[in-house]
């Protein structure tokens, strides 16, 4: 099942049932029990009554004292018939008195059944649910176990009406819910339809990123959809912007073969000796562009750079394309230094910068990355240097690759590209070593 509407609503519809039987049978319970509680504490109370009614009455017979009960200091319902209020008396030496309630019906056999407790039912003379509160005591010497019962069917016939009622009233108030919570979820999913036609505006290109104007629970998505979308945008303008660097580069030399191919016969070893310097700048330029998409990595989109691992593979990549040269690269990343920005981007700026600096330096390479809210990189060699004229003139847009100071163009102008894309700032200044210094700053 994908639907997230339909996932929703089953489970609020079975979270909203669970919880409604749980308080169902927990009310039915606590009901009952708090009934049955209500009727055991008047029948103490009762059997308190009863005890005040014995007395000793003598016996003409033997001239000996009984126990017995005044009638006149019980309550009437005692002397009704099957009034559902009853009474027994068992005495430690056999004899039995019972209420007038109880007419001629043996409770005792029904007593005798059970072991009594507080919970304790029986049944009664007319059917009845007799709800039995038993206590051994001690009066004018004589021990005995007194028996009070009440019929609780009456109640518990209430309490069942009652209950059902809120069962019904819990029903359709459930009922009632489910109804609600399934409008008001597809109308949320409502709101997502302006974000659909956005999608679908997309994919015709007459929009060129999503609006934000989104519910909060999925705006943090479509903030990285627009981030990744103008990523791809700005990866096809330097893509372009390489390609038409390329092509500028390639156009002389290639005019240059033409004409070689069209001169006079009688020029040809001064025309063969142009034609070869032309393609050996050809060659020049395409083992730049080989080499830099090497240092550009493999990486997928959307992966954060990991200056620790990724850093490690392109400066071993560098330190094989100038092994002749044999330089030092140092490394110096901070510990607590977190994952930032996109791997194909970041290692793309590091490769131009560090290639740059490796191709000027004479045996030295430093380059330090260090955070405190913002992330610092600084990269510096111990090359010849370049003046403030020069950088301003590489790092414009229409810049040469065949210029006098052609390793630097391309690189900081690409590396501008990237830094803009991350609100980022770069700066050049000399090198304490002897060359170029380039300092970048990334806002946290």
């Amino acid at each position: 099942m994908k639907s997230l509407s339909i996932r929703l609503q089953l489970s609020l519809s079975i979270s909203l049932i669970l919880l409604v039987s749980i308080v169902g049978y927990v009310s039915h319970q606590a009901l009952y029990k708090l009934t049955r509680d209500a009727i055991y504490s008047r029948l103490e109370h009762d059997a308190e009554s009863l005890l005040g009614a014995l007395t000793l009455e003598n016996n003409t017979a033997d001239n000996k004292n009984l126990l017995t009960i005044k009638h006149k200091r019980l309550s009437q319902i005692y002397q009704q018939p099957f009034s559902g209020h009853y009474f027994t008396l068992h005495l430690s030496n056999g004899r039995i008195i019972n209420s007038r309630s109880l007419w001629d019906f043996n409770l005792q056999q029904q007593l005798s059944e059970l072991s009594l407790s507080q919970s304790d039912i029986v049944n009664g003379p007319e059917h009845e649910q007799l709800l039995i509160f038993s206590n051994s005591y001690n009066k004018y010497g004589y021990s005995f176990t007194l028996y009070v019962a009440e019929d609780i069917k009456p109640i518990l016939n209430s309490v069942d009406l009652f209950i059902n009622k809120l069962i019904l009233l819990a029903v359709g108030s459930l009922i009632l819910l489910i109804v609600i919570q399934t409008q008001v979820i597809r109308r949320t999913f409502q709101q997502l339809a302006p974000l659909q036609q956005d999608i679908k505006q997309l994919e015709k290109g007459e929009i060129d990123k999503l609006s934000e104007d989104v519910p909060t629970e999925i705006q943090p998505l479509v903030i990285e959809i627009n981030y990744l979308l103008k990523q791809l945008s700005l990866r096809l303008e330097r893509s372009r912007n390489a390609l038409g660097n390329l092509s500028h580069a390639l156009k002389g030399p290639l005019n240059l073969l033409l004409q070689y191919f069209d001169s006079d016969p009688a020029q040809q070893t001064t025309n063969r000796q142009l034609a070869h310097q032309q393609t050996s700048r050809i060659q020049i330029l395409m083992e730049r562009e080989l080499k830099r998409a090497r240092l550009a990595g493999n990486g997928f989109s959307s992966i954060r750079f990991n200056a620790a691992n990724d850093l490690s593979d392109l400066i071993a990549l560098l330190q094989q394309i100038y092994a002749h040269k044999n330089l030092d690269i140092q490394l110096k990343t901070a510990p607590d230094l977190p994952c930032f920005g996109d791997r194909e981007d970041i290692l793309e700026l590091m490769g131009n910068l560090l290639d740059n600096a490796c191709k000027w330096a004479r045996t030295t390479v430093d380059c330090q990355i260090t955070f405190n809210k913002s992330i610092k990189i600084s990269i510096e060699d111990d090359g010849a240097g370049i003046s403030h004229h020069d950088i301003e003139q590489l790092t414009q847009r229409g810049t040469r690759l065949d210029e006098t100071i052609e390793g630097h163009g391309l690189g900081l102008a690409i590396a501008k590209d990237i830094i803009k894309l991350y609100n980022g700032k770069i700066t050049f200044s000399s090198s304490p070593l002897g060359g170029l210094q380039v300092q970048i700053i990334f806002p946290e």
